[in-house]
């Protein structure tokens, strides 16, 4: 007979242990819906020993937010190559891979709940706003944005993070459209703006010029002309 021997987990290897198990119950249902009964149990300990590494299920979630933040931020990541639609679109499609996977954990947090809300947790979701945003001014060279292109960015944000809740809800458009639909939205409140000042003509001249004709933004100007003719 095989005699089987468990090793101990060090102190953070059994914290970062569990809060992979947080994350994995989390994308499956509301984190106020999963007890600190259930990590302990989809981890294999007590629930004494859950609360020896983290003192309640808030400082637990608050962990694996801090993961899940890091993770969401990464896939705003795109190397410099290529037209800017391009390269919209494979961020979107990355940031629709993480609402997929952390459905519900997703919802929850953006839509707020006993679980979160803190100033912890608030601070966490702005941390991920901010380098979505830092991340699209790096792509279109503006280091310091006027007010108008700010106005942009930042409501294009909070428009990509309405659209993964309501797409979450019932799944009713597909996902491929939405992720284009976001590169077009993103092209058409700069080009709104852009009607109402000359230095946003001005970036939106720049942001187009190298664009091709069959990319995400020529094909919204396509879309755009054949509902006029």
């Amino acid at each position: 007979m095989t005699t089987v021997v468990r090793r101990r987990m060090g102190v953070e290897e059994r914290r970062q242990q569990l809060i992979g198990v947080a994350l994995d119950l989390f994308s499956r249902r509301s984190p106020d819906e999963v007890s600190i009964d259930e990590v302990a149990a989809a981890a294999g300990i007590s629930r004494p020993l859950v609360y020896h590494y983290f003192p309640g299920k808030v400082s637990l979630y608050e962990a694996a937010l801090q993961r899940a933040a890091d993770d969401l931020a990464s896939r705003f990541v795109e190397p410099h190559e290529g037209p800017l639609g391009s390269r919209m679109l494979r961020v979107m499609r990355r940031f629709f891979d993480f609402v997929d996977e952390h459905g519900p954990g997703f919802a929850a947090l953006l839509r707020g709940g006993p679980a979160v809300g803190s100033s912890a947790t608030n601070a966490l979701i702005g941390s991920v706003r901010q380098a979505a945003y830092d991340q699209i001014l790096t792509h279109l060279g503006v280091p310091d944005p006027p007010a108008r292109l700010e106005l942009v960015v930042r409501s294009w944000i909070s428009l990509a993070e309405s659209t993964a809740l309501i797409w979450l809800e019932g799944r009713r458009i597909p996902r491929a459209d939405l992720e284009v639909q976001l590169v077009h939205d993103f092209a058409a409140l700069a080009a709104v703006s852009a009607a109402h000042d000359e230095e946003m003509s001005g970036l939106l001249r720049h942001m187009l010029k190298d664009e091709p004709g069959d990319g995400p933004f020529g094909d919204l100007a396509t879309r755009l002309i054949s509902l006029a003719s």
